[in-house]
This record gives structure tokens, sequence and C-alpha cells, in this order.
């Protein structure tokens, strides 16, 4: 349907900080067709009050494991390799493709009331969370995660197979990258073959990379180099790469990154949890590294909201460099928006709210007593609002959630399977 969005604030990101007063947007076919003034010649099928609302660009979580939901807060408060090796594994060993899909769809349900239009996925089963996508409405980045252990040519084929079922599905929402793991988990001779078939599809590369100290230890141990260099000297980086994480990072790292124009997914609200420290986000900016801002999975956070990201990013590099300059509320915003698109690969599609792009928009009811009074709007998004701020969600044109309402999901529903799921694999 044509949508207009009548008399909103609006934040665009297509230029530093800019706030339109009591303004316009005209949605056509799924993209803006405006903003500002109305063309004449649009006619709306539905009209939304922007009155007292902030209308600016779906957030864009870079880097999460949705079916992870299902691990919210069963393994808290442990040091990260037992959390993760001996908490975590065991039970996603369990994991069959239906818990997938209800983990994927509680996710998507609370990253859409939260204002989350696209996030990137690496996981298992993910034709399952896929689907869930797809009905979903919201746009997704989705990777099969690899590790080197059992068959790994039948890890490759089904990596090729699944590009070829879900790249550029659902109207173009669903697009796909490879997804090896990590350094330590994924050898040489793997990650030669991932990139190899990466290659061949035109994939880009979504992993993890020097998240923790003792997988820097690790490294330098077994190959004298740090993860960053090691899968440099691969060639992993001649694609285009989604790092996420990059806490422990040396200056040689950032200049590799730097050249390679990788872009690197920080996760404060994770990294904080797990005990992995700071990452170096302002000495990374300076050196031109994109950096987008992701929430990792629900298991190590414990939920999907990008706001509690933007809050944290803004905060943590003022103490972390004892510079209040360091990290200002746009520079956070950004990294959630369109350095998230960026990271993607779509930000000439999604990201900012500009003439000709898809129609990936979020309204914030304003008329709350944490956004009084209205000296500076920019700031208030990265130190004063809330994820329940988000009252309406529009992707492709499509409206998700509108007065706090999902139109796509069941939730009651959806809710109930999840936790029959979760039981099982817990119990």
């Amino acid at each position: 349907m044509n949508i207009l969005i009548k008399n909103a604030s609006i934040l665009t990101m297509a230029e530093e900080a800019q706030i339109m007063e009591n303004t316009n947007i005209a949605i056509e076919n799924g993209k803006i067709k405006s903003v500002g003034f109305v063309p004449e010649d649009f006619k709306a099928d539905k009209t939304i009050d922007g009155t007292n609302k902030l209308a600016m660009p779906g957030l864009v979580n870079a880097h999460t494991h949705i079916a992870m939901s299902l691990f919210r807060n069963y393994a808290d408060d442990l040091p990260f390799w037992t959390w993760l090796f001996e908490r975590i594994m065991p039970r996603e060993d369990k994991l069959t493709p239906e818990d997938v899909y209800w983990g994927s769809m509680l996710s998507i349900a609370e990253m859409i009331r939260f204002g989350v239009t696209t996030f990137a996925d690496m996981y298992f089963f993910m034709d399952e969370v896929a689907k869930a996508v797809e009905e979903s409405g919201i746009r997704a980045s989705l990777s099969i995660g690899l590790s080197d252990s059992g068959d790994q040519e039948l890890k490759i084929k089904n990596t090729k197979e699944f590009y070829d079922n879900w790249h550029g599905k659902a109207d173009g929402r669903i697009t796909v990258m490879a997804g090896p793991h990590a350094p330590y988990s994924c050898g040489p001779e793997f990650l030669a073959k991932v990139i190899d078939v990466a290659a061949e599809k035109g994939m880009g590369i979504h992993i993890h990379l020097s998240e923790s100290k003792k997988e820097i230890e690790d490294s330098f141990n077994l190959r004298g180099k740090s993860p960053i260099k090691h899968v440099y000297d691969l060639g992993l980086f001649e694609l285009p790469t989604l790092a996420a994480h990059c806490v422990h990072l040396s200056d040689e790292d950032i200049d590799i990154l730097a050249e390679k124009k990788v872009s690197v997914a920080n996760n404060p609200g994770s990294n904080l949890k797990l005990g992995n420290g700071f990452a170096r986000v302002e000495d990374m900016l300076k050196k031109g590294i994109n950096v987008a801002l992701g929430t990792d999975g629900s298991a190590s956070n414990n939920n999907l909201n990008m706001f509690e990201e933007i809050n944290l990013a803004a905060l943590i590099n003022k103490g972390y460099t004892g510079d209040t300059t360091s990290i200002p509320a746009i520079t956070a915003v950004k990294m959630a928006t369109i350095n998230g698109a960026k990271a993607l690969g779509i930000d000439k599609e999604v990201g900012t709210i500009e003439v000709g792009k898809k129609a990936d928009i979020i309204l914030l009811d304003l008329n709350k007593p944490h956004f009084y009074p209205r000296y500076n709007l920019v700031a208030s998004l990265a130190y004063s609002a809330q994820a329940s701020d988000v009252e309406t969600v529009i992707v492709d044109g499509k409206i998700l959630m509108e007065n706090y309402e999902l139109k796509t999901i069941d939730l009651e529903k959806v809710m109930f399977n999840a936790e029959i799921c979760a039981k099982s694999l817990i119990g």
C-alpha cells in the first residue's frame, strides 16, 4: 500500500544530525517517494499521524544468533569459555529445526518491537531462520555457522545450496553470506575452502574475530600472530568481510582492517557480560573503519535491544578513553543505522531516509517524560530513549507493527511454542 506519514519529526541520517520538524514521508511501492513535501500525484492508501513522533531509519543489528533466545537466562555469570563450551554448545547439539524456527520467531518479534528492521545472523538450521524472516517481513543477512568438525565437504555444499535457495528471496529482504565461525573453530585448510566458495558465489564473509584475550593468546601460541593477521594472510579479507567483536586489537590489526575495508560489528553488551573487555572503537573510527553495532545472541546479552547498545557504545567509549567527546550520540546512532547497512552491503537500499531507498522506517513516540525537555533529539536517542518507545515499524513499505501491535506475528503462539522448545533443550 501507499503510506503517508504526516507531521512527524524526521531524522534522515543522510545529513549529520539533521532533524526535519513537522514534515512528511510518502511511501510508494515499498520505497520512499518523497521526504518533506507530498507530490501532487501521490495517493495514500493509509495515513499515519506523525504528530509528537520521530521517524528514523530502522535499526540494524549487525551481529546476532537469534535462535539463542531459547538459552536466554540459562547460563549466566560464567567465564566465557566455560559458558561457551560447557553450557551452550552441549545444548546446541540437541537443537532441532523446529527449535530454531520458534527461537527465531521469538527473537524477530522482540526485534521488531524494539525497532530493528534488519539483522545479520549466523547459526544452524538456517533454512528455518530464513522461513521466519520471510513470514515476519523483517530484513536479514543470513549465514550458516561453519566449523571444521564433521563432514567439511557437506558443510561447503550446504552453504552453496543455502545461497542458491535464499539469496535475494522474500522480495529481496534476504541476503546470504558465508559464515565461518572463527579461526579457533575453523582450521586454515577449511577456511581456505570457505573463502573459495564465497568467492565463487560472490558472498561476503561473516566471522567472529579477536573476541577474547584467550583467543589472542592461543593464536600467538599456535601461529605466532593475531587472529586478524592470520585470516589476512589466508586472503579472507579479499572478500567483503563483517568481523564480529574485534575487542583485542593491536595497532597492526587496526591498520589491516582499515586497509582491507573490513566492517566491524561492535557488541558492547555481550562483551561486557562475558568479561571480554572493551573494543578500541574510537581508534577504529579514526582509521576510517566502518563500525556497526550488534547485540550478539540472547544467551550472552540477554536481549536484542539495540537502543541499549547505542547507549552502551556512547557511554563505554567515554569511560574507556577518558574522553567525553568519544563516540558522540550521532556517531552511536550511525553505528546502529547506516553503518550497519554498510556492513551488510545494503547501504544503497536502506540505512537512511532518502528518496528512492526502501522504506525501512520506525516511529518513536516522543510523548514520554524522558523526552522532555526537547533540547536535542539526537542526544535523546543515545542517552534517554527506550526500546519501548518504538510505536510503529515499517519494512519494505509494509507495516510490521502499528501502535505497538505486531501485524505479522502471533506473539502468544510464538511465546508458547518457544517455551516448549526451550524446556525440551534444557530439561
